[in-house]
């Protein structure tokens, strides 16, 4: 997990690992998975970004979410993740 030009808390590493960990219930192939949290320098409230590089057999996925809040970024992300696995695996059976 990487923060660049801050530094992240605990709380918040703890928090998006949790997260991501969940995402092997729904694919369980996952190699790694690279975190980027950056705070973009705007005036604007939604300036936090996540970005995750999921690599697993075949390609990587890359979803990067900006919300107001890291923990809600977090959420978007996996959500997306989510339903990117979902298809993956659907798509794998399909083929068998």
């Amino acid at each position: 997990m990487q923060a660049p030009n801050f530094a992240a808390k605990d709380d918040l590493l703890v928090f998006v690992e949790k997260k991501l960990t969940k995402l092997e219930h729904f694919y369980n192939k996952i190699v790694f998975a690279d975190v980027f949290l950056k705070v973009q320098k705007t005036s604007e409230k939604e300036n936090k970004i996540v970005e995750v590089l999921l690599s697993i057999p075949g390609d990587d996925l890359m979803v990067k979410k900006e919300a107001k809040s890291f923990e809600e970024a977090t959420d978007e992300v996996v959500k997306t993740l989510e339903r990117q696995l979902k298809k993956r695996k659907q798509k794998q059976k399909a083929y068998l």
